[in-house]
């Protein structure tokens, strides 16, 4: 039986006009590249890693960890911003290149919202104020009064001005009235081994950083409830202060990548996150879990970035 004319013309020009279709039903045939905009060995690279392994082998392909770190994530970002949107460069999307960033630079060379695809939340991992054990300082009231007592000579550690670390002091100092100096250093591990050495008074970082570290004490937790492995630790929102926040990391691709990928992701994304050994290990780093859907996890960045915009103002904060 012969194809009529019309017929045959419509199986030579689909192809064509569906390209993006064409590119979906055969994707993944290579290796993906998941670009970290952080160094090795924080937590971005900690949280992308675990994912990332469990992750390339429901895909049945690898996905690649490249490291760009600069500028607090922005460079990275720019990176899978500007790729294209074939399903091959992913990004480990987070608080400070998504949410502070945007405020923070004022030629960031790309928009937050509309310049990625955003596939869902991998971990949210609160944030504590940690001081020196060796320290007079054993509550959040306590370092509240002793910030009062002294205004300016509690200095506050952070990875970098404008970082989320740096923005979570602003707002701890404009909602208890106190004044302290910021120190920033290029990453959180010089921060944190500063704290620990008692070369420095204090830091707020991120559970999974802080731990059991018995050279530090945890005096408040920015989670809304009191985190099951640290349960002697209070919430800051316990203790007067309504700041809950956490610095949370996500899967994103550039801007128009095909709906058949990004529903794949999707579902690998939170089916990974349900396996009861990638579950446990980031419950370990303090991470709660948030299977959000793509749109439920685009609204999210949107709202952070309008959330932290005033925050980021207030503190005067510019790029190192």
């Amino acid at each position: 039986m012969s194809l009529s004319r019309r017929a045959l013309a419509g199986l030579l020009v689909a192809p064509a006009l569906l390209p993006g279709l064409s590119r979906a039903q055969a994707w993944p045939a290579r290796p993906v590249r998941i670009v970290v905009p952080f160094p090795p060995g924080g937590t971005t690279d900690v949280v992308a890693r675990l994912v990332a392994a469990r992750m390339g082998e429901r895909l049945g392909q690898s996905l690649v960890i490249e490291n760009r770190a600069g500028a607090g994530g922005t460079v990275g970002s720019a990176v899978v911003a500007q790729s294209p949107p074939d399903g091959y460069t992913l990004l480990v999307s987070n608080v400070a290149s998504q949410g502070v960033g945007p405020s923070l630079y004022r030629n960031l060379p790309y928009n937050a919202v509309t310049d990625f695809t955003h596939i869902g939340v991998i971990a949210e991992i609160p944030s504590v104020l940690i001081v020196n054990v060796d320290r007079p300082i054993r509550t959040l009231a306590e370092f509240i009064e002793a910030a009062r007592r002294d205004p300016g000579g509690i200095r506050v550690a952070s990875p970098g001005n404008g970082s989320s670390s740096h923005i979570k002091q602003v707002l701890l100092n404009q909602l208890a009235g106190i004044q302290t100096t910021h120190v920033p250093y290029r990453g959180s591990g010089p921060a944190l081994n500063d704290v620990m050495g008692n070369q420095i008074e204090a830091m707020i970082t991120t559970l999974q950083e802080a731990g059991r570290n018995p050279r530090v004490r945890l005096l408040a937790v920015t989670s809304a409830e009191r985190m099951a492995r640290w349960p002697e630790v209070p919430t800051f929102r316990e203790l007067g202060y309504d700041i809950v926040a956490s610095t949370w990391f996500g899967l994103s691709g550039p801007a128009r990548l095909p709906d058949a990928i990004a529903d794949r992701l999707s579902a690998e994304l939170l089916a990974t996150l349900a396996e009861p050994g990638i579950a446990q290990r980031l419950e370990e780093l303090g991470s709660a879990t948030r299977p959000l859907t793509r749109a439920q996890f685009a609204a999210f960045v949107a709202e952070e970035v309008a959330r932290w915009a005033p925050i980021v103002r207030a503190s005067g904060a510019q790029p190192d």
